[in-house]
């Protein structure tokens, strides 16, 4: 639905499980293209850009089959187009990442430049230079990249910027290419070594997933596997802050503890006790005085821009000056004016919003506009007095997996209107 009813005031308690995380699926999914044979991806989040990308490989005529709630069975011998449909790839972002999946596997790629929230640049320059780097005749007619090569060589390839998606691209392109792939000044974040395991567990040859510098030795078959997805840290992460922006108690289960080191580093700093085990974090914000504190998000594993959102509504309800800049993506501040409706004191300069916490918010009409925005706003609505109705809310269900049913587990008042 479109429009969101949270009443506020009520303290979260309980334990929640994590699903499988939105940014590695959608990269998993779009690797299964390479396999020859059926691959299965277990733990797989059902939420609506999980559903595009499925779309897509079916678009592409590749077989898909829902074999469990999270776990879907991929054939991609039957591969017979290599457009990308620009009609769904405008709603996700990582649409393209078939750039360099269908370049590998069939040695043409024609993938429209892709869509997903507007929050600030995100272009294509990294994953062109470097696949061409690798042999590629890659050009750009009316919105597509028509991408061409039969004998991709490895090459040595250094990115300007550790670009997430440049990264999985050229390592899919890597793991078919003739030769050794170097890719220096790679993105280090989880979903990267989640997409290194899944290739390796198919055969391929990918070496320093989780650094800066990945080595992949093409050349290989790769062929059927099964696979289970990392939990999704975002999300995770969103539950650890409802927890504190509510003053509550919530055990956050199902999730790797390292993955969230900067979050939990930044809550200890801001007065929230937390304790974490093997697969859990606990995060209790019932008692003690609560401080400001300072964050600057930066690729991973610094503190994650797609949690930049959440924390600041956190901050907001926190007396004293805090401050968060955002050194990834210049559009995450759209939420700014709808928490200011809400009585937040926000200012930006540049980026970087300087916050003084006025320790509430009120109940007001506001719009969600991207999906981790819209997160940021359900997370001010808990923490406010009265009853907040959120416009656009339904961007929030392509990243999080039945979030209204977990956090109404939690004491959550939250109405579908």
């Amino acid at each position: 639905m479109d429009t969101l009813l949270v009443t506020g005031g009520f303290s979260l308690e309980g334990a929640v499980a994590a699903s499988g995380a939105k940014n590695s699926a959608l990269a998993l999914l779009a690797a299964a293209v390479l396999a020859d044979g059926e691959v299965i991806l277990e733990n797989i989040p059902v939420i609506k850009d999980v559903l595009i990308q499925i779309a897509l490989l079916e678009e592409l005529g590749i077989k898909t089959n829902w074999i469990g709630k999270n776990k879907v069975a991929i054939t991609s011998d039957s591969i017979n187009c290599e457009t990308v449909s620009y009609s769904l790839a405008k709603q996700v972002r990582a649409s393209n990442l078939f750039l360099g999946a269908l370049l590998a596997k069939t040695g043409r790629a024609v993938v429209p430049l892709p869509g997903g929230c507007n929050i600030g640049a995100r272009p294509m320059d990294l994953h062109i230079k470097g696949l061409q780097q690798m042999g590629a005749d890659i050009k750009l007619e009316q919105g597509y990249l028509i991408a061409n090569g039969n004998s991709l060589q490895g090459a040595k390839i250094y990115l300007d910027f550790p670009s997430v998606g440049a990264t999985e691209n050229l390592i899919m392109a890597a793991t078919r290419a003739t030769g050794t792939t170097v890719i220096e000044n790679a993105a280090k974040e989880p979903e990267i070594v989640d997409l290194a395991s899944f290739l390796n567990t198919m055969g391929a040859r990918v070496r320093g997933a989780g650094t800066d510098v990945i080595r992949v030795i093409g050349g290989t078959k790769l062929t059927r596997a099964n696979y289970p997805c990392i939990p999704d840290r975002i999300e995770a992460g969103t539950l650890m802050i409802a927890a504190a922006i509510t003053r509550g108690k919530v055990r956050v289960d199902q999730v790797i503890p390292i993955h969230l080191q900067a979050l939990t580093s930044k809550l200890q700093e801001a007065g929230v006790k937390t304790v974490e085990g093997e697969t859990w974090i606990e995060v209790d914000a019932r008692e003690g005085k609560l401080l400001p504190v300072d964050v600057k998000t930066l690729p991973y594993p610094g503190f994650a821009t797609d949690l930049q959102s959440p924390i600041l509504s956190f901050l907001a309800t926190i007396p004293g000056t805090s401050t968060v800049t955002e050194n990834v993506f210049e559009g995450r501040y759209r939420m700014v004016d709808e928490l200011k409706r809400m009585g937040a004191k926000i200012k930006v300069e540049g980026r970087t919003a300087v916050i003084q916490g006025t320790g509430s918010f009120s109940a007001a009409q506001v719009r969600g506009h991207d999906l981790r925005g819209a997160a940021g706003l359900v997370l001010a609505a808990l923490a406010a007095d009265g009853q907040t109705e959120i416009l656009g809310a339904n961007c929030i269900y392509r990243g999080y997996e039945d979030v209204l049913e977990k956090l109404t587990s939690l004491g959550a008042k939250i109405e579908e209107l």
